[in-house]
């Protein structure tokens, strides 16, 4: 087992990766209270649920399973989590635990922040995507139509327990949705992460063991550190967004039902590397390099087919990286050395994206 700690302070906590950690006493190492509510939702608990259950022997565990999907990241959904723990008499004590991929991880620490105004919360993530970026740093939300992740709060977790062995019933297309947030470190601040990746990516995606648990590791290593240096994202860690203000838009777009989020992360991240081209930053070979990794992995490297260069432009304004009218984009001033800016030119930022919606596959 590899541990590695989130240096917050009084909010410090520790990510444990292993094979297996799902059934020893992690979980109730972290657990300080009597009473536990473990939410997941109708496709991992078939799976994991009872594992978990077991590892929390002695305790009220009560349990809630949710819908699968995005789509359903909502408010209303929200509120089934509450009423679970209204109706079972959670006390300010209780421990939830997020069992199941981003969504649920979101959604959990997110009922966590606002259960009588704070209480305890872990994370057992599901997915190579939420195992790599969304378990760790706290962030907590839900969507909105109008907006990815618009209604949330900052909630740290008492501990991350990465399992690599659920990873063996993850599908194929949600394995490659976790790579492109691999690659996000690579490119926004460890370059030689980048050409670890680029020579091992065939292997990442047949599931190599020892390099998949390399990956985790350096992957949560980046992100521990963004974290530990900016908590609630004034600054460096806005950096983690690479691709996201355009893979939002392509969310947003397309209902959140049809694009995974590391699918849309993976073309947003390409867009961001084209526009950073335009400016001078990346040469087109490093772009078309990336695009290639990315293909390579199974993921898109263009928005869908049938939004508009002025739809994306819009639905890009709704971003959470608005300050006073502009929008900050997370753009590559060189592989390995990402930037927060608002300064480009808007007719560039619309050119490249008729140029690139017009291609969208």
């Amino acid at each position: 087992m590899l541990t590695l700690n989130v240096a917050l302070s009084e909010r410090s906590y520790p990510i444990y990766i292993g094979k297996g950690l799902i059934d020893g006493d992690l979980l109730r190492r972290h657990v300080r209270a009597r009473q536990v509510l473990v939410v997941t939702n109708t496709t991992i608990a078939p799976l994991y649920l009872d594992r978990v259950i077991a590892a929390l022997s002695g305790l009220q565990v009560d349990t809630l399973q949710l819908p699968d999907g995005e789509k359903f990241k909502t408010l209303s959904v929200l509120e089934q989590v509450f009423d679970k723990l209204l109706e079972a008499r959670h006390a300010r004590t209780t421990t939830l635990i997020a069992l199941g991929g981003g969504v649920v991880g979101d959604m959990v620490g997110f009922a966590a922040a606002c259960y009588q105004r704070g209480v305890d919360f872990i994370q057992v993530p599901t997915t190579l995507l939420a195992q790599v970026d969304s378990s760790v740093g706290g962030k907590t939300a839900v969507n909105h139509p109008r907006g990815k992740n618009m209604i949330g709060a900052f909630h740290q977790p008492k501990a991350v327990i990465i399992d690599t062995d659920v990873l063996s019933t993850l599908p194929a297309r949600e394995f490659s949705a976790g790579l492109a947030e691999v690659i996000k470190y690579g490119l926004i601040r460890d370059r030689e992460f980048y050409r670890w990746i680029t020579v091992n990516i065939d292997a990442l995606l047949a599931r190599d063991p020892a390099l998949l648990s390399e990956a985790i590791l350096r992957s949560c290593q980046n992100k521990a550190d963004i974290v530990a240096e900016d908590e609630t994202e004034q600054g460096s860690r806005a950096l983690l967004n690479l691709g996201h203000t355009f893979g939002h838009a392509i969310e947003t777009a397309t209902g959140y039902t049809s694009w995974l989020h590391g699918e849309a992360v993976a073309a947003g991240m390409v867009m961001a590397a084209q526009l950073s081209v335009e400016l001078g930053w990346l040469a087109q070979d490093e772009v078309d390099g990336l695009a290639g990794i990315l293909a390579r992995a199974k993921l898109p490297v263009r928005p869908p087919q049938g939004m508009s260069a002025r739809q994306c432009r819009e639905l890009m304004a709704l971003d959470k990286k608005v300050h006073d009218g502009s929008l900050r984009l997370v753009l590559l001033r060189a592989i390995g050395d990402g930037v927060v800016t608002a300064d480009y030119d808007e007719a560039v930022l619309m050119r490249m994206l008729e140029r690139d919606c017009v291609a969208g596959d």
